[in-house]
C-alpha cells in the first residue's frame, strides 16, 4: 500500500488540477508526443505571455480531478496528454490551434470552455473567431457605411436647399 506521504502528494496534485480548471476560462487537453523540448518550450513561452500555462499530469490524477468536478473526459485520457489552462477565453485557444497547424505532432483532443466540455469542432470554431481588435474593425467598417450614406444625403439636401434660394 502507498505511504501516507505519497497519498497526500497525490491529493495535493488533484486539488491543484481542480483549482486550475475552476480558475480557467479555457482548458484544452492535447497530445504532445513527438514535439521536441524546444517546440514545447516555444509553446509554453507563447502561452505564458497570455497568463496561460501548460502542465503535464498523470492521466489517473487528471481523471480523479475531473470526476470530482463531474466532467466526463474518460475517452481522451489515454496516452501522454498535456493540459492547457487559459485565464482568458479566446487567445490561448487561438495560440494552440495555430501552433497545431504548424506542428502536426500536436493534436488537440478536447477542451473545457467556460465550464462546459467542448469537442474539437467547437474549439476550432473558437479559434476562428477574430480577435477583439478585428471585431472592432469589422464593426467600425460596417458603421462607416451608414455615416457615409448620411453625409451624402445631407450634402444632397444642402445642395437642394441652395438651389431654391
Amino acid at each position: 500500500m502507498a505511504s501516507e506521504k505519497i497519498l497526500n502528494e497525490k491529493k495535493e496534485i488533484v486539488s491543484e488540477i481542480i483549482d486550475n480548471i475552476k480558475n480557467s476560462e479555457s482548458v484544452i487537453l492535447f497530445q504532445y508526443q513527438g514535439l521536441t523540448v524546444a517546440e514545447m518550450t516555444e509553446l509554453r513561452n507563447k502561452l505564458n505571455e497570455l497568463e496561460s500555462s501548460v502542465r503535464i499530469y498523470k492521466n489517473t490524477l487528471l481523471k480523479r480531478a475531473l470526476d470530482e468536478l463531474k466532467i466526463n473526459m474518460d475517452d481522451f485520457l489515454e496516452g501522454p496528454n498535456a493540459i492547457l489552462f487559459g485565464k482568458s477565453l479566446l487567445e490561448p485557444i487561438k495560440v494552440i490551434a495555430n501552433y497545431a497547424k504548424d506542428h502536426d505532432k500536436l493534436n488537440i483532443r478536447v477542451g473545457i470552455i467556460s465550464g462546459d466540455v467542448a469537442s474539437l469542432d467547437v474549439i476550432k470554431e473558437y479559434a476562428n473567431i477574430p480577435s477583439r481588435e478585428g471585431l472592432l474593425t469589422m464593426l467600425a467598417g460596417g458603421m462607416i457605411q451608414y455615416v457615409k450614406d448620411l453625409s451624402i444625403s445631407l450634402n444632397l439636401y444642402a445642395e437642394k436647399l441652395e438651389g431654391k434660394e
